[in-house]
């Protein structure tokens, strides 16, 4: 069905034009900024006249001449082959500030966000997968009495591989998920950025239409604890059938205060009901969060519980329950960690995790990243730093890893770098030795904001999902990228458009986290979400994307309710 609308998209645009020139020619189509925008007045005329909703159920597809000049100078041209012609914008590779602009209208009554794609092409000879080109969208509503800058996004910055030969179409994601409301006008402006560090390929390339799919609400998450207090940072992890959360309470954003405490619930029906706190640690003197979890090989639960107060300390403490834990050591270690993550086992090495050392605030080059093993179960541990001497943009932070078999790891570290270019993007650690060197490297998962990766590998299909809290103002998503994690191993700027699976608190350091765990086919993912003083630790639960799906849009639904 998604391809037989798009093929109508297709025939619509190539229907618009019967003559024409190449892309990027200097024969533009007869005034297209005037015929567009007399366009954009007919259909802000005809939303005035229609019901408060619709019931269309289809997405919608803006053509190029649909469209029209935003900003810069960019040229409405026919992209010709043949007796084919097809009106796109010819946005350039070397000119920044370039965008043109539509407005889509009639989205149905249940809508409650969009996802917006485009389809861009190109008929340079020169095309190949060794450039790539860096496009983002600008979103607003025109809401009854409120200037549309209120409900303005600024899109995060999204980079592709060209294709191999000219005249291929790519479809890309620029947003996957952006809360509408449904009687309202949408603007639609789409930016090549060839200012970017990613866009390497410095010919135009066209842009043939745009399409905006309504969406339905997600599925809610299910409530861990809600009560007076910061709770934050929550670790989740399966023992057998049994879910325990351990998590962290305070009095606000701090990690340091005495009074922070790290507290416990389990449950025995897939997180809807929880048995009453137990207190993990609460060391006087120090902060207590949990910052990793995970299984030995018996199947007990591990947990690193990091202490903040005259100095920075780890303990790990294990439990058979989810309700007693004890204390089982507090390594001595040559680099301080900021933080020691999720525990994994690792063939022919024992438990393993990864650790990283610096300073937030500080640029470099003081940051460090590496790893722990143990071979006795976790009661005493070995420390290697990987990489020593990193700048704040090079550095991965809170990484989580997964063993993938024949000495393979694959491991995502969150960035610490702000602003909206692809700069901005999760890090990818590898290894083929069973973890005794690795290879770092930047990915193309750019739609983050200090945001936490977990890793689920299923057994039984062999895909990789990637779960991660976009933070910040008019985001707040809960996000998934689903992967056979061969097809990114060596090509970390191949992974596929995320989707969101969960909505949370929009104040950017009051919600996400997460962390995740799986009981057979079912991921339960644990986050934090609320507004300082008071926030909630929650837990969202998905059916793992079923082997034979689309990687990028697999089936989500929720699980038990």
């Amino acid at each position: 069905m998604m391809r037989t609308f798009y093929g109508a998209c297709l025939l619509f645009a190539l229907l618009a034009s019967t003559t024409g020139t190449s892309l990027g020619a200097d024969d533009p189509l007869d005034s297209p900024s005037q015929k567009s925008q007399a366009d954009l007045q007919n259909g802000a005329r005809r939303a005035e006249k229609r019901p408060s909703c619709m019931r269309q159920e289809s997405s919608v597809c803006l053509t190029a001449t649909n469209m029209s000049i935003a900003t810069g100078t960019p040229s409405l041209v026919l992209m010709s082959s043949h007796s084919t012609h097809i009106p796109v914008w010819s946005l350039s590779g070397i000119t920044a500030g370039q965008s043109v602009v539509g407005i889509v209208n009639d989205f149905p009554c249940e809508c409650v966000a969009v996802k917006v794609e485009i389809v861009v092409t190109t008929t340079d000879e020169a095309t190949s997968p060794d450039y790539e080109d860096v496009y983002r969208v600008h979103l607003s509503q025109m809401v009854e009495d409120a200037p549309f800058t209120a409900r303005y996004s600024l899109g995060d910055s999204v980079r592709t591989p060209l294709p191999a030969a000219p005249f291929h179409s790519r479809t890309i994601v620029l947003d996957s998920y952006y809360e509408v409301e449904p009687n309202a006008p949408l603007s639609v402006r789409v930016q090549r950025e060839p200012a970017d560090p990613a866009d390497s390929f410095t010919r135009p390339t066209g842009l043939a239409m745009v399409k905006v799919t309504p969406l339905e609400a997600l599925p809610k998450p299910r409530v861990v604890q809600d009560g007076d207090g910061y709770d934050s940072w929550p670790m989740i992890q399966a023992i057998g059938e049994r879910l325990v959360c351990a998590y962290s309470r305070g009095s606000a954003h701090t990690i340091g205060e005495d009074a922070r405490a790290v507290c416990a619930r389990t449950s025995t029906d897939d997180g809807k009901t929880w048995t009453p706190e137990t207190v993990v640690a609460n060391t006087p003197g120090y902060g207590d969060v949990a910052v990793g979890k995970g299984l030995d090989s018996k199947g007990a639960m591990l947990l690193w519980v990091r202490r903040v107060g005259s100095d920075w300390l780890h303990d790990l403490y294990r439990t058979t329950d989810g309700v007693t834990f004890e204390l089982m050591t507090t390594p001595k270690l040559d680099v301080a960690p900021i933080q020691i993550t999720d525990v994994f086992a690792v063939p022919t090495v024992g438990l393993m995790a990864l650790w990283f050392a610096g300073h937030y605030g500080d640029d470099g080059p003081n940051h460090s990243w590496g790893t722990l093993t143990s071979n006795d179960d976790g009661a005493t541990w070995k420390q290697t730093a990987i990489e020593s001497e990193l700048t704040k943009d090079q550095w991965p932070t809170e990484p989580a890893a997964v063993y993938l078999g024949d000495g393979k790891i694959l491991a995502v570290g969150r960035t610490e770098i702000g602003g909206t270019s692809t700069t901005r993007s999760q890090f990818q650690l590898v290894s083929s030795d069973y973890g005794a060197t690795w290879k770092r490297s930047q990915t193309n998962i750019g739609d983050v904001l200090i945001s936490t990766p977990s890793l689920i590998l299923d057994a039984e299909t062999g895909l990789l999902s990637n779960y991660y809290y976009q933070r910040g103002p008019k985001r707040g998503i809960l996000r998934r990228r689903v992967v056979d994690p061969d097809s990114v191993f060596d090509r970390p700027l191949n992974w596929p458009a995320s989707e969101a699976v969960a909505t949370g608190s929009q104040i950017t350091v009051d919600a996400g986290n997460a962390n995740a765990t799986a009981i057979g086919n079912t991921h339960f993912v644990a986050f934090y979400s609320g507004e300082a003083p008071d926030t909630s630790i929650l837990v969202s639960v998905f059916p793992a994307p079923p082997a034979g799906s689309s990687p990028i849009s697999p089936a989500l639904a929720p699980v038990g309710d």
